[in-house]
C-alpha cells in the first residue's frame, strides 16, 4: 500500500470526527437525546419528554445575556404546565457554580430542569456560543433555534412556544431559524 493511501486512511476518519464534533443542530433535525445530569446525578433525555414542547437553553452564570433570557424562560415555564412544556437549562462547564446555584434555582423555579454539561452536550448540539436556545416540538424535532439574545427574543419565544403548544404530536411546526 502506498504511503499516500496510508495517510488518507488515517486522515479521513479524523476529518469526519472533527466535522461531526462541530455539527450544528438546526431546525428540522432530531436533536441529540442526552441533555446532561441533574445535581442529583440523574441523566436527562429528550426522549422521555416526547409529547411535550421542550425548550433547551444553554447558559452559564457569567453570561450577561443568559441572565436576561433565563427569567423569561422560567416565567414561561411557570405559566405553562410541565405536562405540556419543559424548559431544560443546560449549564455549560461550571460544575461548582452549578451545584451552588442549582439549589436556589430549584426552589424559585421548581418546574425547570437544570442540568450540568462538562462540554459533550454543548458540542453535540453545536452550542459554540451562549445563550443558545432551541425549541423542540412534541415529536422531538428542532423547530426553532436562537443564538444570542436581544429584546425582540421575548416576543419571538412567546409566539413560537404558543405555535408549538397549539399543535398536537404528529403535526409538528414547520422548521424555522
Amino acid at each position: 500500500m502506498s504511503a499516500l493511501i496510508k495517510r488518507l486512511l488515517v486522515a479521513v476518519p479524523l476529518l469526519l470526527s472533527v466535522t461531526m464534533a462541530q455539527a450544528e443542530v438546526s431546525p428540522g433535525d432530531t436533536p441529540p437525546d442526552f441533555l446532561g445530569q441533574t445535581r442529583k446525578g440523574d441523566d436527562i433525555h429528550i426522549s422521555t419528554m416526547h409529547g411535550k414542547v421542550v425548550v433547551v437553553a444553554f447558559w452559564a452564570s457569567w453570561c450577561e445575556y443568559c441572565q436576561k433570557e433565563f427569567p423569561i424562560l422560567a416565567n414561561i415555564q411557570k405559566l405553562v404546565s410541565s405536562a405540556q412544556l419543559q424548559v431544560v437549562a443546560v449549564d455549560q462547564d461550571e460544575r461548582e457554580v452549578f451545584v451552588r446555584l442549582n439549589r436556589a434555582l430549584a426552589r424559585t423555579t421548581p418546574d425547570v430542569i437544570y442540568t450540568y454539561d462538562p462540554g459533550a452536550v454543548g458540542k453535540a448540539y453545536g452550542a459554540k456560543t451562549i445563550p443558545r436556545t432551541m425549541l423542540i416540538d412534541r415529536d422531538g424535532k428542532v423547530a426553532y433555534v436562537h443564538v444570542g439574545y436581544d429584546d425582540d427574543i421575548v416576543n419571538d419565544l412567546a409566539q413560537e412556544i404558543t405555535t408549538l403548544l397549539a399543535k398536537p404530536a404528529g403535526q409538528a411546526a414547520q422548521p424555522s431559524s
